[in-house]
């Protein structure tokens, strides 16, 4: 049986290519698009091998970056030279600027909104121990997914990675996370993978890890971009509230 992960936060392809632009430090308004539609199409086939869904949107993304790097490949000819031929990156940089604009909008107001909460608010139980969480909505997907790389890279194990997961391993590895975290404060992401051997065992944890935050249970800090993540258990007043099963 296939164990699959749905994320109500994963985000969409036009966050991916923000994500990726801003990881390599790239400017915006000169994207080498080659390099970026390898990386893009890199994170598709790791998402896709971990169970996770993939929304048509990005498969329409990766064939428009795919067309795009065609149109810049093909030759200029003399008539277009003369008429100084239009970039193909040029439609899919507006529609990033428009959504970096209209996203860094939303976080300002939410930003703004979290500060006015401060200021009225009832007094509440700390929910971890610990400063400066953050949920999956706030330390993206993909964040997640550049951390996991690096463990992969350690793994010599050269099998396939399309993986039938086994749903007993992943709870499991539910159970085995949260045990650690009853005996210790937190755990980094890096230690959650220090006995795995191989790549399937990396991606049973990686989902494990993915269930908890979706469910609420446990919650990731990363004080520093590119810094070191840690896992906090979620400790509620009145219990542990769950979430939907898978």
């Amino acid at each position: 049986m296939s164990y699959s992960v749905k994320l109500e936060v994963f985000e969409g392809p036009l966050d991916l290519l923000l994500h990726l632009i801003k990881k390599s430090e790239i400017n915006i308004y000169d994207i080498p698009i080659a390099d970026i539609t390898k990386q893009y199409l890199d994170y598709i086939d790791l998402i896709r091998s971990l169970n996770l869904d993939v929304g048509g949107e990005f498969l329409v993304m990766a064939a428009t970056l795919i067309q795009i790097k065609s149109r810049m490949l093909l030759p200029v000819t003399e008539t277009e030279d003369e008429e100084e031929e239009e970039d193909p990156r040029e439609e899919l940089i507006s529609r990033l600027l428009e959504y970096k604009k209209y996203k860094d909008a939303a976080e300002m107001l939410g930003e703004r909104g979290e500060t006015w909460s401060n200021i009225f608010r009832r007094e509440q139980p700390q929910d971890v121990k610990g400063e400066g969480d953050f949920s999956l909505s706030d330390l993206s997907l993909f964040d997640l997914i550049d951390a996991l790389q690096k463990v992969m890279e350690r793994v010599t194990d050269s099998s396939s990675m399309e993986i039938i997961l086994d749903e007993l391993s992943v709870k499991d590895k539910i159970s085995a996370i949260l045990d650690r975290l009853n005996i210790q404060e937190s755990l980094t992401f890096t230690s959650l993978f220090e006995n795995e051997k191989t790549r399937s065992t990396i991606v049973v944890t990686f989902l494990a890890l993915l269930e908890l935050i979706r469910l609420g249970l446990v919650c990731v800090q990363q004080l520093e971009d590119c810094g070191m993540i840690r896992i906090f258990k979620k400790i509620k007043s009145g219990g542990t509230d769950g979430g939907e099963g898978v």
